[in-house]
C-alpha cells in the first residue's frame, strides 16, 4: 500500500469511538459560540442522550467544556486555547515576532498577520494592528484556506514539491486536476519572492505576502499585509505598497534568522 493510502486508511484502521465522541462534541461546540443544551448536541450529533451526558460530564470535569450556571447549556471552555498557546515553537514564534510585527505596523500605518500551516488550512497565530482609527485585520485563530488566500498560496509555493502535494492532500484537494494553473501560480510566487496581488476575497485591498523561511528552505510561516491605501491621511502617510513590501521582506528575513 502506498504512503498516501495507507493515510487515508488510518482513520478506519485505528479507531477509538469514546475519543471520536468526545472531539466531535468539542468540534460541535467550538462553532457556537452560545453554546448549546444537552439536547441540541444530542440532535446534532445523531447519539443517544446517555453517551453525550457521560461524554459531557468528563469534558466538564476535565475542563474542556464549562456548564452554564443554570446547569443547561454547554460551550467551550478557555483550556484548549491555554494548551495550544503553552506549545513551545509556537509559543517561541509568536514571542519573537510581535514587536518587530508591532513595530511594522507603527511605521507602514498597515496591518499584518503571522500564518502557519495546520492540517487543511492555515492558521492566524500572530497579529498587529498600527495606531491609527482605520485598519483592516484578521482575528488571532482565523483559519485560511490554503487555495484561495494569499497566506494559503505562499505556503504552499514555499515548499518542496512533495511537502506541498501532502499539504494539498490534507486540504482533501486536488488541484492539481482541478486547477491547471495551481503549479504555475506557485512557480510564480516562489521565483519572486513573495505575492503581492489584489484580494481575492475584498475589494480594494492587496495582499503582500512573503515566507519565513527554515533551514531546509521550505516556509514554516508567512506574513501577510492586508494593505489599504489610505486617502489624506490625518497623521503620519502610510508608506506606499512597494516599500511596505520591501519592510516586511525585512521582517521575514529576521525573523527567519531568530
Amino acid at each position: 500500500m502506498s504512503d498516501t493510502n495507507a493515510t487515508r486508511a488510518a482513520p478506519d484502521r485505528y479507531r477509538a469511538p469514546a475519543l471520536d465522541k468526545g472531539l466531535d462534541i468539542l468540534e460541535l461546540l467550538a462553532t457556537e459560540a452560545g453554546g448549546l443544551t444537552r439536547a441540541e448536541i444530542v440532535r446534532a450529533m445523531g447519539r443517544s442522550q446517555s453517551e453525550i451526558y457521560r461524554m459531557l460530564e468528563r469534558l466538564v470535569a476535565r475542563g474542556y467544556v464549562c456548564r452554564s450556571r443554570e446547569g443547561d447549556r454547554y460551550a467551550l471552555s478557555m483550556k484548549l486555547f491555554l494548551l495550544v498557546n503553552e506549545h513551545p515553537p509556537l509559543r517561541r514564534l509568536v514571542a519573537q515576532s510581535q514587536a518587530l510585527m508591532d513595530n511594522f505596523a507603527r511605521t507602514t500605518q498597515q496591518s499584518l498577520h503571522l500564518v502557519v500551516h495546520e492540517g487543511p488550512v492555515a492558521i492566524v497565530v500572530a497579529q498587529a494592528s498600527p495606531p491609527s482609527n482605520w485598519e483592516f485585520r484578521l482575528r488571532v485563530g482565523a483559519q485560511l484556506d490554503l487555495l484561495t488566500t494569499s497566506s494559503g498560496e505562499t505556503l504552499l509555493a514555499f515548499q518542496d514539491r512533495a511537502r506541498c502535494v501532502e499539504m494539498l492532500a490534507q486540504a482533501q484537494s486536488d488541484m492539481s486536476q482541478q486547477d491547471p494553473a495551481l503549479w504555475s501560480r506557485l512557480e510564480t510566487i516562489r521565483a519572486t519572492g513573495h505575492r503581492s496581488a489584489p484580494s481575492r476575497q475584498l475589494v480594494g485591498v492587496r495582499d503582500m505576502s512573503v515566507p519565513i523561511l527554515g533551514p531546509d528552505g521550505n516556509a514554516f510561516a508567512v506574513l501577510t499585509c492586508p494593505y489599504v491605501k489610505h486617502v489624506n491621511p490625518l497623521h503620519e502617510p502610510s508608506r506606499d505598497v512597494a516599500a511596505c513590501l520591501a519592510q516586511l521582506k525585512d521582517l521575514a528575513a529576521e525573523l527567519a534568522l531568530r
